[in-house]
Parts: structure tokens; sequence; C-alpha cells
């Protein structure tokens, strides 16, 4: 299982947000690429990068910052945050990003991620933002009426390389995961599943961790790494240590 920690970018630093509203910011860096560094020398595997500022503007808004994680880290990223269209998505991975998360265009321009997936074979992802069981679209600011149990089997037809599940009223809350929800979302695909929002303490990394049978292959970690709730460094050795 993989630990991702989390680089949220607003206006070129690195914050972290309280469910995910855009005017309730925590700033822990100035310098995104000193903290990718720091998670890379803490043993992080794999990188989430998101752009906070393009998610909301339909187009990534901090591209200086993530050329700058890419160009002095040796460990993949991937990136989500205004990926609307194919010529984002091929900047994208012309700069370097390992995988691609599309959010909004799951709902907006199905058309797009379909052509991604086939075109980027196994690297495009699916940020499936859940917010009282409805996908919530443009930066986690406009709720859907679409059902996210709904779309799960269409996503298996398009060939989405992996799903990253969100539950948007516990994410920045440090007050656990929605392990009820990850496990149903797990249950009715077979695209494997990244687990985010609410990780407050090792506990909740080891009943995620639980959830590998399942599908749950990783897990994205964002305050409770930035607030010292435990290390990168423990969560690493919990999900690699077999016994649990």
């Amino acid at each position: 299982m993989i630990i991702y920690p989390a680089i949220d970018i607003k206006a070129g630093r690195c914050v972290r947000l309280y469910q995910g509203q855009m005017n309730k910011v925590t700033i822990y860096s100035e310098y995104p690429v000193e903290v990718a560094k720091r998670w890379e020398n803490a043993g992080a595997k794999y990188i989430h990068v998101v752009d906070l500022d393009g998610a909301v503007a339909g187009e990534p808004k901090n591209l200086v910052a993530l050329e700058q994680i890419i160009k002095n880290i040796g460990v993949p990223v991937q990136f989500g945050g205004g990926v609307r269209g194919m010529l984002t998505v091929k900047r994208l991975f012309d700069l370097g990003i390992s995988r691609v998360v599309v959010g909004t265009a799951l709902i907006n321009n199905p058309v797009m991620l379909a052509e991604a997936c086939a075109v980027y074979s196994g690297k495009i992802a699916v940020g499936l933002d859940v917010k009282n069981g409805h996908i919530a679209i443009k930066g986690w600011e406009e709720e859907t009426e679409i059902n996210a149990i709904d779309v799960i089997k269409e996503l298996e037809k398009l060939g989405v390389s992996r799903i990253i599940y969100t539950d948007i009223l516990v994410d920045g809350t440090m007050r656990g995961p929605n392990i009820k929800g990850i496990k149903e979302i797990a249950k009715k695909t077979n695209i494997p599943l990244i687990a985010s929002g609410g990780i407050s303490g090792i506990k909740d990394v080891k009943d995620i961790k639980k959830l590998k049978s399942l599908g749950v292959e990783g897990m994205i970690i964002g305050k409770a790494l930035y607030s010292g709730a435990f290390t990168l460094e423990k969560a690493i050795k919990v999900v690699e240590n077999n016994a649990g």
C-alpha cells in the first residue's frame, strides 16, 4: 500500500483547506518544492499535488511550482486541479507528471476523459470528490445531484487507472476517514482505489490498510503530516509492515 503525502498549492504556496473551503486556508510553506523534498527524504514513493487555484479556474495556475517539484525530486508525482482538456493533459505529461487526475471533466467533459484514457493508457486517474454521497466539482464549489456509486461502472468502461475517493466533509478536519464510504466505493469497482480525507492518526492509517483486500491500494495524507500528528516515516512503516 502506498502513502501519498499531499501538497496542495494555492497562490504558489503549500496550504491545507478545511472541508475544501477556499476561505479556510492554513499556509504551511511558501516553497512547495521544499515540502516535496522533505517528503521524498522521509521515504515517499509517490507525491500527490493539487492546484487549488486551477481547480476553481478550470486550468492549472501553479505550473511554475509544479515544475520546480518535478525537477527537484526523483519520485513520481500525480497531479490534479484544472485538468479540463487534452491540451492540458499533454502539457502535464510533457512536464514530467506520472499520473494526471481528472475531476470536473468526469461530469462536464466525459468525451475528453475517454480520449485521455485511450491516449495515456494507465496514466489517468479520476478524482471522485464526494459530499453527502454526491459528486462535487469545480474545486468542490459545486455539488451535483449525481450519486458517486452511479458513475463507478462507467469509469471501468473508460479505462480509468485509479479512483481517488475523497469525502469532502472530513477532508482537512482531522476527524477520521469515512471508512464506510471507502468500503462502499471499493466494493463497487475493480479499479484500484486511493482513499483521501480525514486521516488524523496512525489508527486511521491502520484502518485503511485493512481495506487492501477490497482493492484500496493507497491513501493520501495531508493535514495530519503537516500538523505533526505523526510522521510520514511512521505511516510508511505501518503500511509496509505485514503484521500491521
